[in-house]
C-alpha cells in the first residue's frame, strides 16, 4: 500500500507523473495562452489556436501526428519570446489557472508517495518554464521537461533543445535512477497517453490514468491498474493537509540529444502500423 514507509536499507524508489491529464485536466502550456496574449506575446488568432487545440486534447482526438503538427506550431509561435517575461508571466498567474485543475485524486496520490519516503518525479512534455513552478507547486522532488534553446538576447530561437516525449521521457527515467539510486522495479509511474508506454514499461507498478483508447487497451490487456480522476481542486487548499511540507523542484539533467528524440518519434510510428486496431 502507497501509506507504508519504505525500509531505507532497500534502494530508493520514486513516482513518476505525466502532467497533462494525469496530474492536472488541462494542457499546462495551453492554459496560459490567455496569459500570454494580456503579456503581449501572442495575439487574438493565436489564442483562438490555442483554444481549439485545447479542446482537441481535452477530447481525447489528439494523435501523434497532432501532437507532432502542435509541437512544431508552438515551438514557432514561441520564437523570439524573452524567457524572462515569460516565467514572470507564469509566476504572475500560476495560482489562478493551475491551482482549479489539479486533480484531488492525483495530489492524494503525490501526498502518499511522499509520505511512504518515495521521491515524485514529474515528467512532462510541456516547456520547462510551465512545468518548473508547477512542480514546485506540487512539492515534487524532480522535473523533466521539454527544453527550448535560449539565444544570447535571452530569447527562445524556436528550436527545441530536448523533447520530453515518448522513448525520451524512459531514458530520463532510468538515467534518473542510475544517478539517483531508484530501484526501478519498485517504481511507480502514471500517464494517461498510450505515447508514454516506455515510461510505463520502465517501472514496476505502471497505471494508466484517464487513458486514451489505446492505453487503455494496454493497460487491460497487461493488467495494469486504469484510474479514473475527475475531481479537480484548488492545491491550495490540500496543501495544508499535506503531512509532508511541500519541497521545490529540481530540474532533471536530461542528456538526451536529437537523436533520441527523433528515435522516439520512429518507436512510436512503427508502433502505430504495428498496432492491433
Amino acid at each position: 500500500m502507497l501509506w507504508v514507509v519504505e525500509n531505507h536499507s532497500l534502494p530508493r524508489t520514486a513516482a513518476f507523473f505525466d502532467l497533462d491529464k494525469t496530474v492536472i485536466a488541462k494542457s499546462s502550456t495551453l492554459t496560459f495562452s490567455k496569459s500570454f496574449y494580456q503579456g503581449g506575446l501572442i495575439n487574438r488568432r493565436a489564442v483562438l489556436r490555442t483554444a481549439y487545440a485545447q479542446f482537441v486534447f481535452l477530447a481525447g482526438g489528439a494523435d501523434h501526428d497532432q501532437m507532432e503538427r502542435m509541437r512544431a506550431y508552438l515551438s514557432a509561435l514561441c520564437r523570439g519570446w524573452n524567457v524572462r517575461q515569460v516565467k514572470e508571466l507564469v509566476a504572475e498567474t500560476l495560482h489562478d489557472l493551475i491551482d482549479p485543475i489539479i486533480y484531488d485524486e492525483a495530489a492524494s496520490l503525490i501526498e502518499e508517495h511522499h509520505t511512504a519516503g518515495r521521491d515524485v518525479v514529474i515528467v512532462s512534455t510541456s516547456g520547462a518554464e510551465v512545468v518548473e513552478p508547477i512542480g514546485e507547486l506540487l512539492g515534487a522532488d524532480r522535473v523533466v521537461a521539454t527544453r527550448m534553446v535560449v539565444g544570447d538576447d535571452g530569447c527562445f530561437t524556436g528550436e527545441v533543445e530536448y523533447y520530453a516525449y515518448g522513448p525520451t521521457k524512459a531514458e530520463a527515467v532510468r538515467e534518473l535512477a542510475a544517478s539517483e539510486g531508484y530501484d526501478l522495479a519498485r517504481c511507480y509511474a502514471y500517464s494517461d497517453s498510450a505515447t508514454d508506454l516506455p515510461m510505463l514499461e520502465a517501472v514496476g507498478h505502471p497505471h494508466a490514468v484517464n487513458p486514451d483508447r489505446a492505453l487503455r487497451r494496454e493497460a487491460l490487456s497487461r493488467g495494469w491498474p486504469v484510474l479514473d480522476f475527475h475531481r479537480p481542486v484548488r492545491l491550495k487548499q490540500r496543501v495544508r493537509r499535506f503531512s509532508v511540507p511541500p519541497r521545490p523542484a529540481l530540474v532533471a539533467a536530461a542528456a538526451i540529444g536529437a537523436a533520441a528524440a527523433t528515435a522516439g518519434l520512429v518507436w512510436y510510428a512503427n508502433r502505430r502500423r504495428t498496432a492491433v486496431v
